[in-house]
């Protein structure tokens, strides 16, 4: 853990609730090792969508076999279950819900199969005329498909949901008053939604205060007052869902507590019975627990397919970046090596996506010691640096050695520019906009650098540039924004 994901909890708090590191309810089998948990828990999320899809992909090969007239070619076949998995893919019939329905699914189930049962026959002339057997075939494959899917993914949301209430997953409720009290007390009795409260985090329930659940013989919950003790709760209990009852903007240390759920892999929600959070509502079919709105907090990207493309690009163009300077590279790490003596590559920790730490790779430009190369903001004027040290400073030449963080997946070549976590935790006491810049991966260049904001600049001017980069990402922003860094590689724009 860095020492930026845990704030130092305020001290009038701290007097009027438990301590959360002994007052936390333990997981009921007993165990403690948290990562077997996380794994098994992430291994119960994959394998529901999993199943939908082969329910789906039975019920399709079940009436080609019954109904298709004669063997299909298989570039058809092909065609009829890639345009099955992209279709539900797209009207989000593989996500996994609260309360799932067959009958709430129904209509996009219908609607798609028509698409499909009519690109197939429309296919299946073009291929061959001779397997053009009007539309009695294709209306009657549709109508078995349909019958089967529906049937297929009855069975599966139902062993699912007597899934999730023998093996209740441990819960963190965010938010104070009545409604959080609702809802805790709603997931503690209805056990198929599949989560088990185990602490409340809010700034204003008192320790004392006797929850709804204390009639039906479960024990209070601890109040946990700080994202710190959020973090050990997360970590000694496996939390794997977080629930919000008020936006995450509108909770006290939200944006905090949820970039903590989003590094530790917990799903988010925001379950509430207020009307005003109608943006939240980002899922073909409305969900909902014992009656309150259930809305899924993406904790990754909004664009999961544009966000894998942008990947892969950062992959591709660093390799080939990485041969293309290899003897750039070469040169560069024999002047540091004669000029400065041994230790041309320099690790230095810095914080990434979701807070999570890495080792970052540079030219050694200066000698320092680990302290000083940790807390001290700006060298470029220390008169200890070498002529080399200096000119690969000026020149960025020094973070060439960034493409293999690129390649490894650290870092991506645009995006926020990564920090210390010295830093990283003072700059987010001060400016309340830094912190979410850790939303997308950190980069070797970026909006704020290629608009002079690198160096001994604003970081409240930093942190506004780097959160519209993210607001409006795009892939054609990302190629603007390289070819503006190259452009400024010539005017020796280094810090």
């Amino acid at each position: 853990m860095t020492t930026e994901s845990a704030p130092v909890p305020r001290a009038a708090q701290a007097t009027a609730v438990r301590s959360a590191a002994s007052a936390v309810r333990p997981p009921r089998s007993g165990g403690d090792d948290a990562p077997a948990a996380q794994a098994a828990a992430g291994v119960r999320r994959r394998r529901a969508p999993a199943a939908l899809m082969a329910s789906d992909g039975l019920a399709l090969g079940l009436a080609v076999v019954l109904v298709a007239p004669g063997p299909w070619p298989p570039v058809v076949l092909l065609l009829q279950v890639a345009l099955q998995l992209l279709l539900h893919a797209y009207r989000g019939l593989y996500r996994t819900g609260l309360s799932p329905s067959v009958l709430a699914e129904l209509p996009a189930l219908t609607g798609l199969a028509l698409v499909q049962w009519y690109v197939t026959a429309e296919a299946l002339t073009t291929y061959d005329p001779r397997y053009s057997a009007g539309w009695t075939a294709p209306a009657c494959a549709f109508g078995v498909q349909l019958l089967l899917g529906c049937c297929g993914r009855a069975a599966v949301h139902r062993v699912r949901l007597r899934s999730a209430a023998r093996h209740p997953q441990s819960t963190l409720v965010i938010g104070d008053g009545q409604l959080a009290d609702r809802v805790v007390a709603v997931l503690q009795e209805h056990t198929r939604y599949g989560m088990r409260p185990v602490g409340r985090v809010g700034a204003t329930a008192a320790a004392t205060d006797a929850p709804p659940d204390a009639e039906a013989g479960e024990a209070p919950l601890p109040v946990l007052a700080s994202v710190q003790d959020a973090s050990r709760a997360v970590i000694q209990n496996s939390v794997r869902h977080a629930v919000f009852t008020v936006p995450p903007e509108s909770a006290p240390d939200g944006a905090e507590l949820f970039a903590l759920f989003a590094k530790h892999g917990c799903r988010v929600w925001l379950i509430t019975d207020q009307e005003s959070v109608a943006r939240y509502r980002n899922g073909p079919r409305p969900d909902h627990v014992w009656g309150f709105a259930a809305h899924p907090l993406e904790t990754g990207p909004h664009r999961p397919v544009a966000h894998r493309l942008k990947r892969a690009m950062d992959a591709v163009l660093a390799a080939v970046a990485l041969v293309a300077a290899a003897p750039v590279m070469a040169a560069c790490a024999l002047a540091v090596r004669v000029c400065d003596g041994p230790g041309v590559v320099f690790r230095q920790e810095r914080v990434g996506r979701n807070g999570r730490p890495f080792v970052l790779l540079k030219f050694r430009t200066l000698r320092a010691d680990a302290h000083e190369s940790a807390t001290r903001w700006n060298v470029s004027e220390d008169r200890r640096m070498s002529v080399v040290g200096r000119t690969l400073r000026r020149t960025s030449l020094d973070e060439l050695p960034q493409l293999w963080n690129v390649v490894r997946g650290d870092m991506s070549l645009v995006g926020p520019r990564p920090e210390r976590p010295y830093f990283v935790q003072q700059f987010s006491r001060m400016h309340p906009g830094y912190r979410t810049r850790h939303r997308m991966p950190v980069g070797i260049t970026g909006l704020a650098q290629v608009n002079g904001l690198r160096g001994d600049t604003s970081i409240e001017d930093r942190a506004r540039f780097d959160n519209r980069y993210i607001e409006t990402w795009s892939l054609w922003q990302d190629m603007c924004v390289l070819a503006r860094t190259a452009g400024s590689v010539f005017r020796l724009g280094g810090s």
